[in-house]
């Protein structure tokens, strides 16, 4: 099976970053960031911000921000894995494939009050499917602290 060059490894990386960061405009108003893109475990990360509170009084991350930070993780470990599993795809490629991938269930678990100044989120995938993948995520802030857990499907068809 042919694998990708490092050239068309940067490439297909590049094109993550820009799906993940800009063209996804959701992700930019919550501020998310690729800071890792390893097929063990890809993340994302992002400032708190005024605009980002849920709980005003004492500054807590809103829980819907959580929410999406997981289930963006979640998406961005579907294309990390579909890109790991098809290494002779392209960029372009594998930028087609992720168009077809969805979010099917979300489970979140608020374990902590969303304090902190920085926060970052991870994705796992369990298992890769034909159709299905399932993953864990996880979102901590910049002490290490676990904020929430998630666990969710996603469509890969």
């Amino acid at each position: 099976m042919r694998r990708r060059s490092a050239e068309e490894q940067a490439s297909c990386e590049a094109m993550l970053r820009e799906l993940f960061e800009k063209q996804i405009q959701f992700n930019g108003i919550l501020g998310l960031k690729v800071v890792s893109l390893a097929p063990d475990g890809p993340q994302l990360a992002f400032a708190m911000r005024d605009d980002l509170v849920g709980n005003f009084v004492h500054y807590r991350l809103h829980g819907g921000v959580v929410s999406a930070a997981l289930d963006t993780v979640g998406g961005l470990a579907v294309a990390v894995a579909l890109a790991e599993k098809h290494p002779g795809d392209s960029a372009e490629e594998i930028g087609h494939r992720f168009t077809r991938v969805g979010t099917i269930d979300l489970r979140v678990d608020y374990l902590r009050p969303g304090k902190g100044r920085e926060f970052v989120a991870t994705g796992q995938v369990i298992r890769l499917g034909g159709r299905i993948a399932s993953l864990q995520m996880t979102l901590k802030n910049e002490a290490g602290e676990m904020i929430a857990t998630g666990a969710g499907s996603y469509v890969v068809s």
